[in-house]
């Protein structure tokens, strides 16, 4: 159970579905209570640690970012006993300084999402509100950018993340928009990962791989499929090759401000938690609960 409870998450799309080093490969399937994640869950080990990678997307790429259910996603790894996600993401440049196949390790996030009701855990009976200042966890992230300046990887310390909803790609107005505001990368994904991920006590990093400049940039041919998809398969590899790295370094024990996120959090008493919502987030609340009536 300590093994367990110690897990590596890796959350991640086209080219890391095989992850060379990866032993004692096993595909699980996970039901949670907000509906099925994008795909069954790999679980193995990789350096010494437990590893479960989660295909964002599903294999073959058949979900848009706004299918993605955020909270099947982050209850089944939590389930599975990750404490700790490294989100590996394909993201356009809104800045000349972040260039293609360079890397930005992320600190903030910017919501042009709708859909705040599905990034959350609570409600129905349950109220929390957690802190989210700070939305990326700073020593995952710190371990990250240690790993990726020893292999050489042309890496970023910090830029905030521009989470529209796609799935079409911004037009040029909204690019040049985000451009001026100063904003570093744009994406559809990870904005509900780590709004879930906190509420869930996960420490969460994102590893933001760029892959072209969006729209905004007029020297530049504006994003296509096409561009991405050459670009994916390219950062793929720098990606694989820090998480090899970083995994021994992240500790086995969960004491990071985020694996406490929730206390001082719920406003709602335990002895009127409903029971069903209780029973829904036992893997969320299970420490809260052995009072609970």
């Amino acid at each position: 159970m300590a093994k367990m409870h110690s897990r590596v998450g890796i959350i991640g799309g086209t080219g890391l579905y095989e992850i060379e080093g990866l032993t004692r490969q096993r595909w699980a399937t996970v039901k949670t209570p907000f509906g099925p994640p994008s795909d069954q869950l790999l679980t193995g080990r990789l350096e010494g640690r437990e590893l479960v990678f989660l295909p964002r997307h599903a294999r073959g790429h058949r979900l848009l970012p706004s299918e993605l259910n955020h909270r099947a996603n982050i209850w089944a790894l939590k389930k599975l006993g990750v404490q700790w996600i490294i989100s590996v993401s394909a993201v356009g440049s809104l800045q000349a300084r972040y260039k293609p196949s360079d890397i930005v390790l992320v600190d903030q996030f910017i919501d042009r999402t709708k859909r705040d009701f599905e990034h959350t855990f609570f409600g129905g009976g349950i109220v929390a509100h957690v802190a989210f200042a700070h939305p990326v966890s700073e020593h995952l992230r710190k371990l990250l950018l240690k790993s990726a300046r020893t292999l050489k990887a042309r890496v970023h310390d910090g830029g905030t993340y521009v989470n529209m909803e796609g799935p079409a790609f911004s037009t040029r107005a909204e690019s040049l928009s985000n451009h001026r505001a100063g904003y570093g990368v744009i994406g559809m994904t990870n904005l509900g990962e780590a709004r879930c991920a906190r509420e869930a006590e996960i420490a969460y990093a994102t590893m933001a791989m760029v892959t072209d400049y969006d729209s905004w940039k007029e020297d530049e041919a504006h994003v296509t499929v096409e561009m991405v998809i050459e670009l994916l398969h390219r950062n793929a590899e720098t990606a694989k090759r820090i998480i090899r790295h970083v995994i021994p370094e992240i500790p086995r024990t969960a004491d990071w401000p985020e694996h406490t996120a929730l206390n001082n959090a719920i406003l709602t008493h335990p002895d009127i938690w409903p029971s069903r919502k209780r029973a829904q987030l036992k893997p969320l609340l299970a420490r809260f609960c052995q009072n609970c009536k």
